[in-house]
């Protein structure tokens, strides 16, 4: 196969990973957010909930989940899975990464001194407004750090996706290299992580260092 052919298949691939990459981070970011709620929540069966739902995803393999989402929904309704493919991945990734950006949220909701709330409360805010105007912001800055850890995960755990026969950048560079018998496909889609994963971490920290303020 020519340099170039390669190249094309393994920028559909790259396509495909960002595409997950991204629709993952959209949809686990204010599930987190949700799920972190719930596992403060002064409702014990609500706390419990949470708690055993992030102890499930957090506790089994990824790659086992992406396999239960898909195939649930005929095993347990007959459903027809076609056209399901792509949805079960998204939906797999979120509600795996979510359980682990809740537990983030938690440990930076916690982490606010309880006068802040009551000085907000002395000045007129409401629970929405203390959270969102005061508490919110300096949590996101607290959190940055460990969310960057997790966004440079999912960039990685993007591959996962070959489980379910989906083409991603990974799966499209082993098939490849299987076919020309050469080790160039699969050195090519490492230096697309490396570099996926070096522009998350400078927008990761460009966001944080405009979070100063919040210090």
């Amino acid at each position: 196969m020519s340099t170039g052919t390669m190249l094309i298949q393994l920028g559909k691939g790259m396509f495909s990973t960002t595409e997950i990459f991204f629709l993952t981070l959209l949809f686990s970011l204010p599930l987190g957010l949700l799920i972190s709620f719930g596992r403060m929540a002064r409702n014990g069966i609500i706390r419990g909930i949470s708690k055993f739902y992030i102890s499930i995803m957090r506790g089994t393999p990824l790659m086992l989940q992406l396999l239960v989402v898909y195939f649930a929904p005929y095993y347990l309704f007959g459903a027809n899975l076609r056209g399901y493919r792509f949805p079960a991945i998204i939906l797999a990734f979120s509600i795996n990464y979510a359980a682990y950006f809740a537990e983030i949220y938690r440990g930076g909701i916690e982490s606010i001194s309880v006068g802040q709330y009551e000085a907000a409360k002395v000045l007129g805010y409401n629970k929405g407004q203390t959270f969102f105007r005061i508490i919110l912001p300096q949590v996101l800055k607290r959190i940055m750090p460990s969310i960057t850890n997790e966004t440079i995960t999912l960039v990685k755990d993007t591959s996962l996706a070959f489980v379910l026969a989906h083409a991603e950048m990974f799966t499209i560079a082993k098939q490849i290299a299987a076919k020309d018998t050469s080790v160039m496909p699969l050195m090519v889609a490492g230096l697309f992580y490396y570099i996926f994963n070096f522009v998350v971490a400078f927008v990761m920290e460009r966001i944080e260092k405009a979070m100063d303020y919040y210090r």
